[in-house]
């Protein structure tokens, strides 16, 4: 080989460990050596490695386990916790991460023991966890670990009393309030189980809730030992819970000391603790990172004063989360409309002041700009030169100029002839259309922006009014809510703009209802190389799919694609779509909702022989259950031998069980791609390695 060893280095540091330990490394003696490198074993990824096996784990700790140092086997959710023994070999293992791994007490136990020099650790606790039987072994190697994230599925405080050296802890509660029999649970704890002197190095919590009042019952007791003592090193308190989460007085005496006590660099808070109080006023940051404020009834002249400063310098703000809130961009919101325009001058304050901003989420609101030249929402962003990630709100880039011409009614678009019934319902658009949309392109704001944001990663444009049809624990949403009225005006158009983001990876789009033909997803397809993850819902009007074919144009250059997700009632999973959708060659995770929408079983089953990469297909469709299950058993049959990882849900929408099917998804497909949802600044940037 004519290459330096730098080079071949750099270039196998793309190759998945478990390839160049069992396969690249005995095709010569140079890669031999090379591969066995300590720039390459040192960290072990096998996170999102879905051709991974039990046997391949074995045989690679058994080659490289002690030159392991960090290992991530997080969603690793078909291997069998068996597989966990192995890890007892890598004896010098820094940071560990096993969430979504099948693990039990007593493995758990058997494996921390022999790892005394783990320092970071990442576990699920199940049903049937039990603290009494870890071993004072495995209790001392828990009393040397520093960063934590312990995931919940059972009330319970996990390994948290054995973590005497905290200084980061995660904890997201995934915990149900019923069981499958049916049976209410509690999330009654024995608040003696925990004691205060371990948090008292902490310098992040961070608790993310799913929806349901167990999971606050349990986050409750874990504050409840905070508010007792608030650590003096704490500078990142970060709660993200859904819905209401009312404040309570051990809550009240935590915020209150906090604000006395310590000064953050980044926070988050459940909407109820926020709204109303000044508690905003009284807290002090450093240099803060990282801010939500989601859901919150925060106004702009709340958000300048009180979290900007009256527009001081707030460089060193990286992330900032302000979806759903309606009025962050008004000065007062007592008589405000959510209609109404926005103030420019607070969002340019803003801009002025967090300079060097990556993500920003303006999303689920409505974020109207007045008529006044220059200070148009986009105009004012295309200043963030920065940003990495940004999502907004369909009507915000509306371009609202007095030339702009309305978007075509139903009634102008129909042809109207003598002695022939006009029909009342689904028009078919004239395809000309399209072209006369796209030929105003250039002039808009959205352009401009788009053009300005060239390093933009992830794109999310979502209708302020748009829910999904599956939420987390509710049975499917049958009606959804009309756009806005602005929103009417983005079509296929501003679609097209986005096609100017050559290095974007991941893009949503929800709730643009008059895309006429899909036509600047073409676009899209061909200009954006690097796109990893599509999200479309709802595009068009809602009774016909329009962009079917567009679709299938754009899918047949995306050789990068990986996750897709389409919402959109009546759509038809077919022979076309399937054949097009088998040109993106890299794809892994499909996933279909869509109310009244029909799928053609040997059209999937060609499409997932053709497809070796998929190992989720999920699709909720409008088929009768039995038509459901004959295809989610047959893909099983068929392809589970050959792909260890593959997860298949094929589900009717709307069948009153669909509560109970998603419960046994895995939580990786679960919260990355099957429940619709903003991720743009839903955490602070790098929260766990």
């Amino acid at each position: 080989m004519e290459f330096s060893d730098e080079i071949l280095l750099h270039i196998l540091s793309y190759v998945p460990c478990t390839d160049l330990v069992l396969n690249v490394r005995r095709t010569c003696r140079k890669l031999a050596m090379l591969c066995l490198d300590k720039s390459l074993t040192h960290t072990v990824l096998l996170q999102k490695d879905y051709k991974v096996n039990k046997d391949k784990v074995k045989q690679l700790m058994r080659d490289i386990g002690k030159e392991i140092y960090q290992l991530n086997m997080a969603g690793c959710y078909w291997l069998p916790s068996s597989t966990i023994d192995h890890v007892t070999r890598c004896k010098n293992l820094v940071k560990l991460n096993l969430s979504g791994c099948r693990i039990t007490s007593l493995r758990l136990s058997k494996m921390l023991s022999t790892l005394q020099h783990l320092h970071s650790l990442a576990i699920d606790v199940n049903p049937g966890f039990d603290a009494s039987q870890l071993s004072s072994e495995c209790k001392a190697t828990l009393s040397r670990v520093s960063e934590l994230k312990q995931t919940l599925y059972t009330p319970s405080y996990g390994v948290v009393p054995c973590c005497t050296s905290l200084e980061k802890l995660l904890l997201y509660f995934e915990i149900l309030d019923r069981s499958r029999e049916g049976l209410m649970l509690s999330g009654q704890l024995m608040v003696g189980e925990s004691n205060v002197p371990h948090y008292q190095n902490l310098r992040v919590f961070y608790a993310r809730l799913a929806p349901g009042y167990v999971n606050q019952e349990v986050v409750r007791l874990y504050l409840a030992v905070l508010s007792d003592r608030t650590p003096e090193n704490l500078h990142a308190f970060l709660i993200s819970a859904p819905g209401s989460f009312a404040e309570t007085g051990a809550t009240k005496n935590l915020l209150d000391s906090m604000a006395r006590n310590v000064r953050l660099d980044a926070l988050q808070l459940p909407k109820a603790w926020i709204n109303g109080s000044g508690l905003l006023q009284h807290l002090k940051f450093n240099n803060p990172f990282y801010f939500s404020f989601s859901r919150c009834t925060l106004s702009g002249g709340h958000l300048i004063q009180r979290v900007i400063n009256g527009g001081k310098d707030l460089k060193s703000l990286t992330s900032l989360n302000l979806s759903g809130c309606v009025h962050c961009l008004a000065p007062e919101s007592l008589f405000r409309k959510a209609e109404d325009d926005i103030d420019s001058s607070i969002l340019e304050s803003l801009v002025v002041s967090c300079c060097n901003l990556r993500h920003l989420n303006l999303s689920a609101a409505h974020h109207h700009s007045s008529e006044s030249i220059g200070n148009h929402l986009c105009q004012l962003l295309s200043r963030l030169k920065h940003l990495l990630s940004l999502a907004l709100p369909v009507c915000s880039i509306t371009d609202v100029a007095a030339n702009v011409e309305k978007p075509p009614t139903v009634s102008n678009l129909v042809p109207q002839t003598f002695g022939r019934k006009v029909r009342i319902g689904i028009q078919t658009y004239p395809r000309n259309l399209a072209d006369q949309a796209n030929q105003k392109i250039e002039s808009s704001v959205f352009w401009a922006l788009m053009g300005s944001l060239r390093y933009l990663e992830t794109l999310e444009i979502i209708g302020s009014s748009f829910s999904s049809a599956m939420p987390r624990n509710e049975p499917a949403i049958r009606n959804s809510l009309p756009p806005c009225v602005r929103a009417q005006r983005v079509g296929d158009s501003e679609v097209a703009a986005i096609s100017q983001l050559t290095y974007l990876r991941s893009l949503t789009l929800a709730q643009l209802p008059n895309i006429l033909t899909g036509s600047g997803l073409i676009h899209i397809g061909l200009q954006c190389q690097h796109l990893r993850t599509l999200s479309l819902a709802n595009l068009g009007m809602m009774g016909k799919v329009v962009y079917t074919s567009a679709l299938m144009d754009m899918l047949k250059h995306c050789k990068c694609l990986r996750d897709l997700r389409l919402e959109q009632p009546y759509f038809c999973a077919g022979a076309q779509f399937f054949q097009a959708l088998s040109h993106c060659s890299s794809l892994q995770r499909l996933c279909i909702v869509s109310r009244s929408g029909t799928l053609q079983s040997d059209a999937v089953m060609s499409f997932m022989a053709n497809c070796l990469e998929v190992i989720m297909c999920h699709m909720f469709m409008g088929e009768p259950l039995t038509v459901c299950k004959s295809l989610q058993q047959s893909i099983v049959r068929s392809f589970q031998a050959d792909r260890p990882a593959l997860n298949v849900v094929i589900f009717p929408l709307l069948h009153e069980d669909l509560t109970e099917v998603i419960r046994d998804v895995p939580m990786r497909h679960l919260d990355e791609i099957t429940l619709f949802k903003s991720r743009v600044a839903e955490e602070p940037p790098n929260l766990w390695w």
